[in-house]
């Protein structure tokens, strides 16, 4: 389990890292594209030996996914405690995690066996079953307001810098240690920003019942292109998702991995 937790942790860095990589790119004006993650599977299967690269990505989200499980279950990560509103919340964050890289390991098998049925707004298409339910709207809603929460949570943990006491400190050196809290800061307040928006994004769809209006990474990331000063806005959080997959990098090597 422990060597499938770092395999994730390392997978899901990659495809952040092509994500802000190209999103970089275009705040630079030197080309590249925005995307998504799913459009970052998309860009790793068309480079040389790209299909090979893609199945070690798919089996490192698939051990992500396992290890969310574990999280879910057991939370090992703080066992000792009392069962109690925080940590019920964090265990539904941690499934909640496991659903959504459960879809991004699926679109790489879907890429690595030649399909073509690869949906880029996956978060119009469930905004818009949801609202064909009764009380859909309320879902969109409850889930928008859930994930700008997730994102205040993020923005709070780069403040305090609280991931740290999950890292084998005793293992890193000071340069290392001092570089994981600058980038993981960094990260997690871009990542917190993101997350913000995409659950504005669902709020307002749920308000106007238009499920057009959901954005998920890739049009998140496009919408802030588009604003004044777009370019410095767009560079930012590009660059604070790079920070985020060198993190998760850092999480693979250094993260304390608890089994239940």
């Amino acid at each position: 389990m422990e060597k499938l937790a770092r395999f994730g942790y390392a997978a899901k860095g990659v495809v952040y890292f092509v994500v802000g990589l190209l999103a970089a790119q275009v705040s630079l004006t030197t080309g590249g594209e925005i995307i998504n993650t799913t459009g970052a599977l998309v860009t790793i299967v068309k480079q040389p030996f790209g299909k090979f690269l893609l199945i070690l990505i798919a089996m490192g989200l698939a051990g992500y996914v396992l290890w969310r499980i574990v999280q879910t279950v057991f939370d090992p990560d703080h066992s000792n405690e009392k069962m109690n509103a925080k940590q019920i919340v964090r265990r539904i964050g941690y499934g909640f995690s496991a659903i959504a890289y459960s879809g991004l390991a699926l679109s790489a098998v879907e890429l690595i066996t030649d399909s073509e049925d690869i949906n880029g707004s996956a978060i119009q298409d469930w905004t818009t079953r949801f609202m064909a339910y009764p009380f859909g709207r309320w879902l969109v809603g409850l889930a928008g307001l859930v994930m700008i929460a997730v994102g205040i949570s993020y923005l709070y943990q780069a403040y305090k810098a609280s991931f740290q006491c999950h890292f084998k400190r005793y293992q890193m050196s000071r340069t290392e240690w001092q570089w994981a809290k600058i980038l993981g800061q960094f990260g997690l307040a871009a990542r917190g920003i993101v997350f913000g928006m995409i659950g504005l994004f669902l709020v307002l769809a749920a308000l106007h019942s238009n499920a057009r209006a959901a954005r998920g990474l890739g049009g998140v990331l496009t919408m802030l292109e588009r604003q004044l000063f777009g370019a410095w806005m767009l560079g930012t959080v590009a660059f604070g998702l790079i920070a985020y997959s060198i993190y998760c990098l850092i999480e693979a090597r250094y993260r304390r991995v608890t089994q239940p």
